[in-house]
């Protein structure tokens, strides 16, 4: 069997309907939290700087999003006021059929590997729901270290962070 190829691609209008399409998936749902409040066609279209959207696809098949903020620009200031050299990562696999696959872990190498090409980049923050064990558990094999708990409005997160030192190991 031969590994698969995976890459990151910058999410465009047409993958507006697969997006809306995971967000109602249950294994989306139940990690998106009560905040989650995802407007596709809005978000896709203000093309900030400040932000990466990308579709993580596996042979030429789109399998998960990724989505990278600085948090200091963010406009919705979701991580309050931080400073600058940081970067937020929320990612997700859009079937429970290519959950397991070591597609995610592949997908956030990835996408860790774009942050930490920014020599300003200190460290990568995530902020996985209490309740998500199975994130918890990807996140610290990855080596994330918790930071601790944290609620986002009405979501109790735990949050993680990947400092540049710690990207060694996947060199």
């Amino acid at each position: 069997m031969s590994t698969p190829d995976i890459r990151l691609r910058k999410v465009t209008t047409a993958d507006i309907p697969m997006l809306e399409y995971w967000d109602t998936r249950p294994h989306v749902i139940a990690c998106s939290g009560d905040d989650d409040d995802s407007d596709w066609p809005v978000e896709i279209a203000r093309n900030a700087d400040w932000e990466d959207q990308l579709i993580g696809e596996v042979d030429g098949r789109p399998a998960g999003v990724i989505q990278i903020i600085d948090p200091a620009r963010e406009e919705s200031h979701y991580w309050g006021e931080i400073e600058p050299g940081y970067r937020a990562i929320d990612i997700w696999i859009g079937e429970e059929s290519d959950l397991g696959q070591g597609y995610g872990t592949h997908m956030m190498r990835l996408a860790l590997n774009r942050c930490f090409e920014n020599d300003d980049v200190k460290a990568v923050l995530i902020d996985p729901l209490a309740s998500n064990v199975d994130a918890i558990r990807f996140y610290e094999r990855l080596g994330f270290n918790q930071v601790g708990p944290r609620k986002f409005g009405e979501d109790e997160c735990i949050v993680y962070r990947l400092d540049r030192a710690d990207m060694a190991r996947f060199a």
